[in-house]
């Protein structure tokens, strides 16, 4: 797995081509001072896509982290939705289809894993579209998930322009432009 701000790409025969990156962070404070640090920063992959305004959906149950992103990803022309578990989660994605799904893999109630596999089987155009985020590197667990769905995986805590990076990974690969 990706350690210590390294990234690794992986491809499994027949099974597609999936990411994960873990920058060298250590601390929440640190992700915040980054993400306060860095509100003028613009990152031009990143602001290009997002020139028309695209709708995110954003899972986590941690409150103030989703307030520092959601905010960064106003200023870059992204419209966010934060909801704190899979249940609301799911409830959202029932009525609209997001450009864009943040989910954390740890939550009460419906954790990441499986709130994937119920949008999976509801509308699964939109099982593309999901970046999922956690600070447990190296659960074996949550590894072996993100591979069998070839999923995409940020490490927290990340850097603003690597979140920005890994949205504008997505929705290219999506046909969005």
């Amino acid at each position: 797995g990706a350690r210590g701000g390294e990234g690794t790409a992986f491809a499994a025969v027949g099974r597609g081509f999936g990411l994960e990156y873990a920058p060298p962070l250590s601390s929440r404070d640190t992700m915040r001072g980054i993400f306060s640090a860095q509100r003028e920063w613009s990152h031009d992959l990143g602001y290009a896509i997002a020139a028309t305004i695209r709708g995110v959906v954003r899972l986590d149950d941690e409150e103030e982290f989703s307030e520092i992103i959601k905010a960064y990803l106003a200023e870059h022309r992204y419209r966010v939705t934060s909801v704190k578990s899979g249940v609301e989660g799911l409830k959202k994605v029932m009525v609209a289809d997001y450009d864009l799904i943040l989910c954390d893999m740890l939550m009460p109630g419906l954790p990441g894993d499986m709130f994937y596999l119920a949008v999976e089987k509801t509308k699964p155009q939109l099982c593309k579209r999901f970046i999922f985020m956690t600070g447990h590197l190296g659960d074996k667990k949550i590894d072996q998930f993100i591979r069998s769905v070839r999923g995409v995986m940020l490490w927290k805590p990340f850097r603003p322009e690597d979140l920005l990076t890994m949205m504008t990974t997505v929705l290219r690969k999506n046909g969005v432009e």
